[in-house]
Formats: structure tokens, sequence, C-alpha cells
């Protein structure tokens, strides 16, 4: 039998109808762009390694999309079986809602994942889709970055920064860094990616004492969200979603579905490499939010 079917039993639990009517109030009144056409997501919730229990939280805020925006309709898998290109043909991007350590079975299977993307199709992560792919790292290239822990706990607030605060998938912010609760991680950094590839929306703010003093190796640069183009795929990704709360967050939430209209195609968004928009001003967190 998969262990998977056991663990998924043992850590997800059912949500509460308040917990299901607060993600619900978090849905944005309107859509930044208005559906060009049928959409539809695939929703991957499958772990192979750490089983988050947000998880539920996250899918639930995926229906409540689909069902309250219309912006696209979406189905939800955690086997591999749903990497063929057959199958994949039916979507316009993939979601990986924190999904960890994924193993593709096949070689065909990876192949589909990496040929939906390149070909201008879409790929969206949530938090842990980037502690992926051990096995296959040149689909955790495309995510971005390598997990290397969390220095940013879960239980803390953290001040984050816009790097882009004019940025269309920034509108949630508007045009101010802020503060929230939520776990944050670092990465390896021979691994990252970094600006030439990435246009860093998100940060942490290492001018405040509370965030910087969590390393010891001074103040650096920890991009919290992005966007990326991958052949003539778009790619979105936020560390945002650890805790089961963030998905009640409506700037969050906001920042999420963008991003997915983004990824989609439907919502223009410049994917220009920061370290190619040297004019951008950050705007930095207040001191109390």
């Amino acid at each position: 039998p998969d262990p998977w079917e056991k663990k998924k039993a043992e850590r997800f639990k059912p949500l509460t109808e308040m917990q299901k009517q607060q993600i619900s109030a978090a849905m944005p009144d309107k859509l930044a762009a208005r559906p060009s056409g049928k959409r539809r997501i695939l929703v991957l919730y499958r772990c192979d390694g750490f089983i988050h229990t947000s998880i539920p939280h996250a899918n639930e805020s995926e229906r409540a999309m689909a069902a309250e925006t219309k912006a696209f309709e979406v189905d939800f898998a955690d086997t591999y079986e749903v990497f063929t290109d057959e199958n994949l043909a039916k979507y316009d991007a993939i979601l990986l809602n924190n999904t960890t350590n994924m193993r593709f079975q096949e070689p065909s299977q990876r192949d589909a994942f990496m040929d939906f993307i390149s070909s201008g199709n879409g790929l969206v992560g949530f938090h842990a889709a980037s502690d992926n792919f051990k096995r296959n790292p040149e689909c955790l290239k495309i995510v971005g970055g390598t997990f290397a822990g969390h220095p940013w706990g879960a239980g803390g607030k953290w001040a984050f920064k816009l790097d882009d605060p004019g940025h269309v998938l920034n509108a949630a912010f508007q045009g101010s860094g802020f503060l929230h609760s939520d776990e944050i991680y670092q990465y390896r950094p021979e691994s990252f990616i970094g600006t030439g590839v990435f246009r860093v929306l998100v940060s942490l703010d290492m001018s405040k004492e509370a965030v910087s003093s969590r390393i010891d190796d001074g103040p650096r640069e920890v991009p919290v969200s992005w966007v990326r183009t991958a052949g003539d795929g778009r790619v979105f990704y936020t560390k945002f979603g650890h805790r089961e709360d963030t998905f009640a967050n409506p700037r969050i939430v906001k920042h999420m579905i963008d991003g997915i209209q983004y990824a989609i195609g439907d919502l223009q968004a410049d994917a220009t490499p920061t370290d190619k928009m040297s004019e951008l001003q950050p705007a930095l967190a207040p001191e109390k939010d």
C-alpha cells in the first residue's frame, strides 16, 4: 500500500464551517483580469516528505477561487499518474500545493511536466513547492532554489518589503511593505539562480532587526515571491502558505490568485529579471501593522 495514504489520513483534518467561511471571505471582490476563455488548473498536493496541515486549506482556497471568481476550473490530484502529455493537455497550469520531495515514477512523467511548462503553460508553487525534486534538479530549477531550513518560523510575525511596488502581482499590498505571520524558507546559496532569471516581487525586509537577527551571516536578500519565464511558460512562486490561516488572509489570497492568473496567461505581467530593472525602489514594511 502507498504510505502516503496513511500519512495524509493522519495529518489532514476536515475544515470546520467557520474555516471554510473565512477562506471564502478572503476571496477578492473582482479579478485583476477577465479570463480570456475557459481555464482549468491541476492542483497537485502529493507529499513524499513533510506533510503540511495547511494543504486542505489551500485546496479549499482553490475551490473557492474557482467557484466564486470563475477565473478557472480546478481538479485535484495526489498521484504521479496525472503526469502524461494526454492528461496535461486539458490544463492551463499546474499548481504545486505544498508538495514535498516529489519523485516522478517514470522519466516520461518528468518529461511531461517539463514539456507542459516550456511549451507555453503555467506553473504555480505554494510554500513547500521549493522543497521538491531531489531526483530531478532540472524540475526544481524551474521553481528556483533548494530549501535549506526556515530561520523565520511560523510563530513569528515577519516584515516583508515589496521589491517591485508597482508590479501588477503586488497590487494586493497597495504599494507598501507589510507584516505577516508565516514560515519563510532560506535557500542553499549555491542553488538560488538569482535575479538574473527571476523578477522578485516580495522579499524579507532585512532592515528590521527582528528579521535580520534570525541569521548569523548578516543581512542578505531572501526572496519570498517571484515570477519568471521558462521557455514559453510562466512561473509564479510564493513561500507563503505554511500556516493554515494564510489562506484566510485577503491580501495573500489576492497575491496568489493574481499569480495564478499570470501563470494561466490571462493577466499580463512583466517578468523581466530584477537585475535588469535597476530603477526599482523597494517599499519597506511598517514598524507596526
